[in-house]
């Protein structure tokens, strides 16, 4: 409208109508130049503010790269820009036709030392920055421009994280992956701005970094007699030694760490180290049993806390890990510990006494101080799962929490930092898709989506413990991924989904739009030799899930026998769960089923009046990895008055262990009229949790 209010204007003086064609094209032209771009730039993650138009500026051979830096960061963007596709003369002197690196330390608009602006015109391409780890996160952005779009579009991009803290962990203890692999997937989380990877290095699987002062963590350690976690750990989890021919596994050596380090370091990404305690420690202990309570080997998983002896293995094992990662953080782990032989061992027991510690979780606590104090006299921090809150959390501990995210909220309340990393959003060894279209898996059902939906900051914390969320992290386990191209299924393209949960801010973001620029991603990784999931394949969620069922028992009351209640942590929202309509999809994490662990289900439904009936059934899972089976049996009974029932049918079932996630529906069908259905489920030899999602009533 603008335009032709122009036209109309000038219209009065322009007699010749040949002029007026000429000069509306010619506005036409300016305006088509200046056009505003609509669409989302197709790169990843979204950066925070951007103006951009539709023309594009276009690197071509002619182009000509100028850096204006200090000479040794300088060197180091050379030395990275030549391993990238971009193929540009360095010309310091060009002042058109270029891609321009300008570091300035007082850059105005900068707030985060990781945030950069581009800014692009007819002239080319200019990232400004305020250090070389800006500069080197506005170069990823181009090169996904370019790579994406065929070009930067013209216009500003403004641009930092959300937070500081941005990681993957990719445990190496279940199954080895080696130092090209590792190296493989630096190179992928540098393009999507990630900058923290962990490596879970120890576990009772195998101990995969050298440790001078104790050689056999890795002779014997590092080595089993079965390639695959899930066959070594199902008969007798026997090591191996090095060089023997049932020898399967390997470690790092401290040169390969190093190499690592540096690597990853040239682009901007630390490597965090785990090594374990006290617990999933059987690896160590059988090398070395004299820190265990028992002192034999194969028997124990958690060092001895009241072996002095303990400490100095410890302290030792952790110097040569610091000698060789620079990182700010060091992992202890600290989750799951068993404490099995703490209530009887002497010593245990002794160190107890002295210390006044009231019980085992307090005699954890105490180590996790205790070796804090000396990481922290090492210039160094620690991070611990959030099992470290038991008992007292360290002084200057973070906290990784990942039992759900009450841990992190807990630890932030009391003062400290906080990596939120909760299984139901942040653990990728779940399975992304149809489970029966994928190769085993842990279990679960963690899809694309749910990843990117997750938003780290509660509503409910104020500024103060906002600021205290460090950061995410996408945790990736190994038991049931033994080579390098599951692994990277099972990565990619989730952990694009974490990379922008922790760097673009909430009002950016849009899963429509994000799961566009990941099919263009999936693409790009296939033809860099990567293996990523088929995202434009996705099956998608259980069909049963995907709408809500209306029948007889929709909304009624449910009662539950007080000797078989369902468990808080698995509660589906509650009393209603299972007459809400609501029914569960591939995860019994998702909030539609409802979990049972005290032997069974006992539950009666009230109609509200009679009926005539004709079926009764109910959906349960089996997954025998996290110990979820089917019932052993089912009994449907029905009354008019809840008192005199008669039972319907008593459904006995084989409950047999194998390796696939089922669903199964125990019911009756006939003709019967009630008022009131008792629907009870017991488990079998296995015992183990039942998951139901809704007992159906028609």
């Amino acid at each position: 409208m603008y335009l032709w209010k122009i036209l109309h204007k000038t219209n009065k003086k322009i007699q010749n109508m040949k002029q007026l064609i000429i000069l509306a094209t010619t506005l036409l032209m300016i305006a088509g130049c200046t056009q505003k771009r609509t669409e989302q730039l197709n790169v990843i993650p979204a950066p925070l503010s951007t103006d951009l138009q539709t023309k594009v500026f276009v690197l071509n051979t002619d182009s000509r790269l100028v850096i204006e830096t200090p000479t040794e960061v300088k060197e180091r963007l050379l030395a990275y820009i030549l391993s990238t596709p971009l193929t540009l003369a360095s010309d310091d002197a060009a002042q058109s036709n270029r891609l321009l690196l300008r570091m300035d330390a007082k850059l105005e608009n900068t707030t985060s030392t990781e945030g950069y602006t581009i800014t692009t015109d007819d002239n080319g391409i200019e990232i400004e920055a305020a250090t070389e780890t800006g500069l080197f996160y506005g170069l990823q952005t181009v090169l996904q421009a370019v790579e994406n779009e065929g070009g930067m579009p013209h216009g500003t991009i403004t641009d930092r994280p959300r937070f500081a803290y941005r990681g993957m962990m990719i445990d190496v203890s279940r199954h080895f992956f080696d130092k090209e692999f590792i190296k493989k997937q630096i190179d992928a989380m540098a393009r999507y701005k990630m900058n923290r990877l962990h490596l879970h290095l120890t576990d009772a699987a195998g101990w995969r970094l050298e440790i001078k002062k104790y050689p056999r963590l890795t002779q014997l350690g590092a080595w089993r007699d079965h390639p695959l976690w899930k066959v070594w750990w199902n008969s007798g989890r026997l090591y191996a030694e090095e060089g023997s021919k049932n020898a399967h596994g390997g470690y790092y050596t401290q040169e390969d760490a190093r190499e690592l380090v540096a690597y990853a370091a040239e682009r901007h990404i630390t490597i965090i180290p785990e090594i374990e305690m006290p617990a999933h420690s059987e690896e160590a202990l059988t090398a070395y049993p004299e820190y265990s309570c028992t002192h034999e080997p194969y028997k124990q998983a958690d060092f001895c806390v009241g072996n002095d002896a303990t400490f100095e293995f410890l302290e030792n094992v952790l110097s040569e890990v610091m000698e060789i990662f620079p990182s700010e953080y060091i992992h202890i782990g600290g989750d799951e510990a068993g404490k099995a032989s703490w209530p009887t061992c002497p010593l245990c027991q002794k160190r107890m006494k002295e210390e006044r510690l009231k019980n085992v979780n307090e005699l954890q606590s105490y180590l996790i101080h205790r070796i804090e104090r000396f990481i922290n006299s090492k210039g160094r921090k620690i991070i611990g799962w959030d099992e470290i809150l038991d008992g007292g959390l360290a002084p200057n501990a973070t906290v990784m929490s990942w039992r759900g995210t009450e841990g992190g909220l807990k630890a932030v309340e009391s003062g400290h930092k906080a990596i939120m990393s909760p299984g139901t959003y942040c653990y990728l060894d779940q399975y992304q898709d149809a489970p029966h279209t994928l190769p085993e898996a842990i279990g679960g059902y963690l899809p694309l989506k749910k990843v990117y939906g997750y938003n780290p900051v509660p509503d409910t914390l104020d500024a103060e413990k906002a600021s205290l969320i460090y950061g995410v992290q996408g945790n990736l386990w190994a038991e049931y991924i033994p080579t390098p191209e599951h692994m990277e299924m099972m990565i990619y393209p989730r952990i694009l989904a974490i990379s922008e949960v922790g760097w673009s801010m909430p009002e950016v973001k849009e899963y429509s739009k994000f799961h566009k620029r990941a099919l263009t991603a999936v693409e790009h990784l296939k033809s860099k030799g990567y293996n990523p999931f088929e995202l434009d394949k996705e099956v998608g969620n259980r069909p049963e899930a995907e709408k809500p069922l209306t029948h007889l028992a929709k909304g009624k009351k449910i009662t539950y026998s007080p000797r078989a209640p369902y468990f808080d942590g698995y509660s589906a929202g509650g009393d209603s769960a299972l007459t809400d309509g609501i029914r569960g999809g591939w995860n019994n994490n998702d909030g539609a089923w409802q979990g049972f662990i005290k032997g069974g289900a006992d539950v009666t439904i009230d109609l509200g009046k009679s009926y005539p009936i004709n079926s009764i059934g109910a959906d349960f899972m089996q997954i025998c990895n996290p110990e979820i089976f089917m019932p052993a049996q089912v009994t449907i009974s029905v009354s008019q008055d809840n008192e005199t029932y008669e039972e319907l049918t008593t459904i006995n079932h084989d409950v047999v262990r194998d390796d696939v996630l089922s669903f199964k529906n125990f019911g009756w069908k006939g003709e019967t009229n009630a008022r009131y259905i008792r629907y009870q489920a017991k488990t079998g030899k296995f015992r183990g949790w039942l998951f139901v999602d809704e007992i159906v009533v028609e």
